[in-house]
């Protein structure tokens, strides 16, 4: 079936009538209830897994002696200034048990809640209504302000009202039900991600389809920034230390997420866990916090049976013609698969100077953007209705309740679990594949290096992306029929709904080209792909080209060159 293409130019109305009906409203009024039970959830979740008090202290030593190094290698400014203390204390109480010759418990179930009370208390988000508007207002209006200063390039531009952010960001995809299913249930939406202004671009979306606010978790580097941070916390970010990676740590911010899904809050993660470093849609999701979304449904199924709230998946795809990380990115990603030869530059994101300079440049180029909202499922991957009803892949009606029972009773099941979100990550990947929509950009960086790739079949990615500039010039007839050959394989694909593609791609294969060499990293200093004076095909910079061409991989197009 054809992929559903709708384009969203327009402001919904709200589907809840205000903030005392918004879920995270809710859940912020009874925050220190509300943490109670993670820290209870937590502590039971970490018994379960140490199942004895020699693993339980073995396990709060690991946390020790990580929780030491982080501090020692990885400081960062929004650290609590009592860093050294607390962790000190739970040395000396650690080493105090230690040298007792039987081992208390007690004890080492108290410092374990001293630390799960203090993991809370940090990932916890602080919305609050008022700000929330605030915070939406002020990014809309500088945002649309950025849009028609760029654009009209007038005098008094900057106040114009003639831009908005609708007419850079297309809405695309199955927006009504998302919107009638947000009315049913609970909604936990999956985007993509490839740039660190993710977070904002899927926030506007979300506003602008008039669902209540999310929780999402964000990465606690962002807070080091004061008006970042006050954004966030605004906006119902809770906070995720991609530092942390001990167990304590690790299942409190999982009971966190799985706490709230239960209470009803509308969610969003990326699944991916972190920004695609090298430009391809994810491929493997982080299992994590997607499992918590099936924790929640089994425990509403366990409250309330089949009459529990259903919680629906969404996943979406952003879209963009250029990523301005692209560089650093590229290069981690390489540093890591080539170990020695390339190493990891500094984040972007790493002061206010650098997030204003990378807001300003990303809104005031002329280059759109897409978000394309993909079919809805349940915690199981089954397709829903707009009822909210689950089928299965022969259209039969199923009930997803009864994928939680023993011997007609809802019972816990870690394994099972873990087996359900495995499913449910297929899924998801296979929605990405589907709803990333093709930009000109991507279409061209794609052909032109599998051409170069072609030319040298004998070189490894290295080799190949070190090559003279002499090499890497391609014949533009070459060029042009090749991108025509890929653009029909594109539309078979689309045509069997396999695939997605922006408008611009309905033009002639000329225009197309022209139109992806103008848009394609238009930001940086050394562009992917350009015209040489001839009117041959070259580029500036391999890495880029090669990051911009795993957009389009995993479809087997590269058979076609």
């Amino acid at each position: 079936m054809k992929l559903k293409r709708y384009r969203s130019k327009r402001k919904y109305e709200p589907i809840l009538p205000g903030p005392r009906e918004w879920p995270v409203v809710q859940l912020s009024r009874n925050k220190k209830e509300f943490l109670k039970e993670v820290v209870e959830e937590a502590f039971k979740r970490i018994k379960n897994n140490t199942r004895n008090k020699t693993a339980l202290i073995e396990e709060l030593e690991t946390t020790l002696y990580k929780e030491k190094a982080r501090i020692r290698q990885t400081p960062w400014k929004v650290d609590p200034d009592d860093e050294h203390q607390f962790w000190g204390k739970v040395k000396d109480e650690l080493l105090e048990i230690s040298q007792q010759k039987a081992k208390d418990e007690e004890k080492a179930n108290k410092i374990l809640l001293s630390i799960i009370e203090r993991y809370a208390e940090e990932i916890a988000g602080n919305f609050n209504t008022s700000h929330y508007r605030f915070a939406r207002g002020v990014a809309t209006f500088g945002f649309n302000r950025l849009l028609n200063a760029a654009r009209i390039k007038k005098l008094g531009g900057f106040w114009s009202n003639e831009l908005t952010m609708n007419d850079k960001i297309q809405i695309n995809g199955e927006v009504e039900k998302l919107r009638t299913l947000a009315k049913k249930g609970t909604v936990v939406i999956v985007p993509t991600h490839s740039s660190n202004l993710d977070s904002i671009l899927i926030g506007w979306v979300i506003y602008t389809l008039g669902l209540p606010p999310v929780i999402y978790g964000a990465g606690l580097n962002l807070f080091n920034i004061s008006i970042i941070s006050y954004f966030m916390n605004s906006l119902g970010a809770y906070k995720v230390d991609r530092r942390k990676k001990n167990m304590i740590y690790l299942e409190t911010l999982k009971a966190y997420s799985a706490l709230a899904l239960k209470k009803g809050c509308q969610s969003l993660f990326f699944p991916g866990g972190t920004r695609s470093r090298d430009g391809r849609v994810e491929r493997e999701l982080k299992l994590g916090l997607l499992g918590t979304a099936i924790e929640a449904q089994r425990a509403n199924y366990q409250e309330h049976g089949n009459k529990a709230e259903k919680i629906f998946i969404v996943p979406a795809s952003l879209n963009y013609h250029f990523v301005l990380e692209a560089p650093s990115l590229i290069r981690q990603y390489l540093e890591k698969r080539g170990q020695e030869r390339y190493y990891v530059e500094n984040d972007e994101f790493s002061s206010s100077y650098k997030i204003i300079t990378f807001l300003f440049k990303f809104f005031t180029k002329g280059s759109d953007i897409s978000v394309s909202i993909g079919e809805a499922m349940d915690i199981l991957g089954n397709k829903v209705d707009e009822e909210g009803r689950s089928f299965d892949p022969k259209g039969r009606e199923i009930q997803p309740e009864e994928y939680f029972k023993f011997q007609d009773k809802i019972t816990i099941n870690k394994q099972r679990e873990a087996e359900y979100t495995r499913m449910l990550s297929k899924k998801i990947v296979e929605q990405y594949s589907k709803i990333a929509r093709v930009f000109s950009s991507h279409l061209i960086a794609f052909v032109a290096f599998e051409i170069i790739n072609k030319h040298n079949k004998k070189l490894d990615l290295f080799s190949l992306l070190r090559l003279p500039e002499e090499d890497l010039v391609i014949n533009f007839n070459e060029f042009r029929s090749t991108c025509q050959r890929i653009k029909n394989k594109i539309d078979e694909r689309v045509q069997e709904g396999r695939m997605s593609q922006a408008e611009h791609m309905d033009d002639n294969i000329d225009n197309i080209i022209e139109h992806g060499l103008l848009n394609l990293g238009m930001y940086h200093s050394k562009r992917p792909l350009i015209k040489t004076k001839e009117g041959d095909i070259t580029t500036m910079d391999m890495n880029l080209l090669y990051f911009y061409r795993n957009r389009l991989d995993g479809y087997g197009l590269e058979k076609h060159i």
